[in-house]
């Protein structure tokens, strides 16, 4: 017969299943509060994060002009300067070669159209034009009935325009403001905080900075990647605007997945009504290998290297951020699993003991006396 439970070991196993229970608990509600309480505070939040993105591209020619004896509010003024001067150039860039072409490219949107009606109507789908007048009839009755929707998702997007502007601007300033007094900030933050807290945080914090700079850097090598292949493939193709294009690619690989698709739905788009349907699929098949290397391979492992996170890590936030925060979730998913791991890995230092010193044998026999001298 099976040996009986012992009560004793029974109830100390409850009590101490009972203490875990209550204390996951209380860490639990704990995080809630937390989430939330950011949650209410994000229209700060998101411009001082996009700030502290922006610090960390702009920071290395700043703490060079710096050791070359420049002072702090100028090399912080002339980058800031020369940022918005790129950023500026980099949406001409793109608008410029756009804007020349659009007579063009209207055309080909048409005749796209027309193409796209005359295969519909052949086999196997063999649409007539009564059909599509009958749909295109049935979209404008629809249009017509949700005008009031209509008018208020287009306020939300003008309301998101404006939101954005000032997001942008305070970001900038803030940027500004951190590539001035950045170095300062980690001493000021040990006088304000007391006892061990004076240590713990600015370490952290020291590390979050690192962390967060090998994101950002990790993305724009990555973004860059997908800016030549794709390029060079679409110049292979002979496909028009391929600067603006890769710039585009560029650009959007910071944001991830999305930017990604929106980026290739615009090369498809006008490799179609430029080239044809032929040159199209090529395009199509082009940005699907590349983005297929570069989310299962190129990323994964800049980032694992350059994070200290395992690759599966990375594909795992990236996926949990978007389900919960979209756009937004993505974009911040790697950073912030990072500075988890960063909080984690110091909290296990803080938590683990040290090295027990080495102690001798008792068993082993005693070292020999030396010899006298003679």
């Amino acid at each position: 017969m099976p040996p009986a439970l012992s009560s004793a070991k029974t109830r100390a196993a409850l009590r101490t299943s009972a203490r875990v229970s209550w204390q996951m608990l209380l860490v639990l509600l704990m995080t809630a509060v937390v989430l939330w309480l950011l949650g209410q505070m994000w229209s700060i939040l998101w411009p001082l994060v996009v700030a502290l993105l922006l610090t960390t591209l702009t920071w290395p020619p700043v703490r060079f002009l710096r050791k070359h004896g420049w002072p702090p509010a100028l090399a912080a003024s002339l980058i800031t300067v020369l940022f918005l001067a790129i950023s500026v150039g980099i949406v001409v860039l793109i608008a410029v070669p756009v804007a020349s072409q659009s007579g063009e490219l209207a055309t080909g949107v048409v005749d796209g159209i027309q193409k796209l009606r005359e295969w519909a109507s052949g086999p196997p789908l063999k649409i007539g034009d009564d059909q599509v007048t009958s749909a295109l009839d049935s979209a404008v009755a629809k249009l017509q009935g949700s005008a009031g929707s209509i008018v208020s998702a287009t306020v939300t997007g003008v309301n998101t325009i404006v939101n954005g502007l000032v997001t942008t601007v305070l970001a900038l300033f803030l940027m500004f403001f951190f590539l001035k007094d950045g170095p300062r900030f980690l001493p000021w933050l040990t006088r304000q905080l007391p006892g061990r807290l004076s240590v713990d945080v600015p370490v952290v914090a020291s590390r979050s900075w690192d962390t967060l700079g090998a994101f950002v850097r990790s993305q724009a090598f990555v973004g860059l990647l997908d800016a030549v292949f794709i390029g060079l493939g679409l110049w292979i193709v002979g496909v028009p605007l391929v600067l603006p294009l890769a710039v585009l690619t560029f650009v959007t690989a910071f944001v991830p997945i999305v930017g990604a698709l929106f980026a290739g739905f615009v090369a498809v788009i006008i490799a179609l009504v430029s080239n044809g349907w032929t040159d199209a699929l090529i395009v199509l098949g082009i940005i699907i290998v590349v983005q297929q290397l570069e989310g299962n391979v190129f990323q994964p492992m800049v980032q694992s290297r350059g994070l200290g996170l395992h690759a599966g890590v990375v594909l795992l936030a990236v996926t949990l951020g978007g389900s919960l925060a979209g756009i937004v979730g993505s974009l911040l998913a790697v950073p912030v699993a990072a500075m988890i791991s960063v909080f984690w890995n110091y909290l296990r230092e803080q938590l683990s003991d040290p090295p027990a010193p080495a102690v001798d044998d008792p068993a082993a026999p005693p070292d020999p006396e030396p010899a006298p001298a003679s």
